[in-house]
């Protein structure tokens, strides 16, 4: 059986030397530079950033450079919190980077589906198509056509440290509400949190009110989605939907979110994880590199699964969640082509998933996670217990948006459940 590289594995996941991209929270960083020198081929590329740490992509456009002296790459680096609206922006005004990240499907501000409906994206080869995953092709195509090359199986549920937990008295991660809501508790009478939520950012609350839908939603009802879009049932008369956004509630009462959790950023994240005030966060599971990084070695991080309702079953989020496209307008896409299919190649491939934390694209389910961040959401991957990122498939970018403000209306006590949930149903049905 193939096994995940050592650089996956926690040991040596503590010394990886590349920061990871926080691919739904947006946590991952670069300035933008200029690779390269003058003459020869040049193109741009965007991409989403948060903080001060390297990208991976910033990582793989330097490679690129440094085996291609005649190619030079502007790298764009933009907030995560405005991209999407930056390249919409950018792509309608004729001054969008060749090549940008976007995200499979259509639920997101950057989704691909409706950028490239709108002419903006540039149709892409047999690479792209190679990648994408056997019976995801719709939220990668319009026409039979792929407009996005996927890098990644991203894991969505809790990144925890284990040894956090074990200094505060947490001997094992919680697997049922009662023992989650007790470590909460644990956590809060020694002044932390067992989980640390950005919950002024956005995209923090909607992942983490996703996560809990994997397991209210999407484990006892797999087609929930397909049934919304037939019109059979709605998010307002959805019990799961009803439950998940109770049960975020339920996480903030309960005190499992850290103190000024609703004004808190992403460096909320990055600073509770790193030093110990806080155990998990609901971040992509590559994250835990990243995270790493600024913290000691006895950290030793892990992917955990959100403990299911009473009577559930467990179900983890797991879909590739950013792609790359390329820009309709580019005057430069062969060169742009010949970077995507570079990226493609096994050696690179294998050089994102090292410095990225994240899983392959494909045959992940084939890998030994013994010793890995993954190994205990492994018997989950292994037998198909996760849900597609739900926003990839919803039908526009106004429902995760209804969904995250509402999440923090949610928090600060001016939105109700039913006002979330309704809002929800107006952006889907607009």
């Amino acid at each position: 059986m193939p096994t995940v590289h050592a650089s996956t594995s926690r040991r040596a996941l503590i010394a990886a030397p590349i920061a990871a991209a926080l691919v739904l929270t947006g946590c991952s960083g670069s300035s933008g530079t200029d690779n390269g020198s003058g003459g020869g081929t040049k193109f741009t590329f965007t991409f989403a950033t948060s903080n001060n740490l390297e990208s991976p992509y910033q990582t793989l456009a330097d490679s690129y450079v440094e085996s291609h002296p005649d190619v030079t790459i502007q790298t764009n680096p933009v907030p995560n919190d405005r991209y999407g609206e930056t390249i919409r922006t950018q792509l309608q005004g004729g001054n969008a980077s060749d090549l940008i990240q976007t995200t499979p499907g259509s639920g997101d501000a950057r989704g691909l589906i409706p950028l490239a409906e709108a002419g903006f994206l540039e149709p892409l080869g047999d690479t792209a198509k190679s990648l994408v995953l056997e019976g995801s092709e719709s939220v990668y195509e319009v026409d039979g056509k792929v407009y996005g090359q996927p890098l990644d199986f991203t894991v969505g549920a809790l990144v925890a440290s284990r040894g956090t937990a074990t200094q505060k008295g947490i001997t094992d991660f919680p697997k049922t509400m009662d023992e989650l809501t007790a470590a909460c508790g644990t956590m809060a009478e020694q002044g932390g949190s067992l989980m640390v939520l950005a919950g002024a950012a956005g995209p923090n609350v909607g992942l983490t009110i996703q996560g809990i839908s994997a397991t209210r939603v999407y484990g006892p009802t797999p087609d929930w989605n397909q049934q919304r879009a037939d019109g059979t049932t709605t998010f307002a008369g959805s019990q799961g939907w009803k439950d998940t956004l109770q049960t975020f509630l339920d996480l903030n009462e309960a005190k499992c979110f850290q103190p000024g959790a609703v004004g808190a950023g992403f460096d909320a994240i990055t600073n509770g994880l790193a030093q110990g005030t806080s155990v998990a966060s609901f971040i992509p599971s590559g994250a835990a590199v990243e995270i790493s990084r600024a913290a000691p070695k006895e950290a030793d991080f892990a992917v955990e699964p959100f403990p299911a309702a009473d009577g559930g079953e467990a179900v983890v989020l797991g879909s590739s969640n950013y792609t790359l496209s390329m820009n309709a307008a580019s005057e430069q896409k062969e060169a742009v082509t010949a970077f995507m299919d570079w990226l493609a190649e096994p050696a690179q491939q294998q050089k994102y998933y090292e410095i990225s934390g994240e899983l392959p694209v494909s045959n992940f389910d084939q890998l030994d996670f013994t010793g890995t961040i993954y190994e205990d959401v492994a018997p989950l991957l292994k037998e198909q217990a996760y849900a597609p990122l739900p926003n990839n498939i919803w039908p526009n970018p106004s429902v995760y948006d209804a969904l995250q403000t509402g999440g923090q209306g949610l928090l600060t006590g001016q939105k109700s459940i039913d006002d979330v949930l309704k809002a929800m149903d107006a952006a889907w049905d607009s």
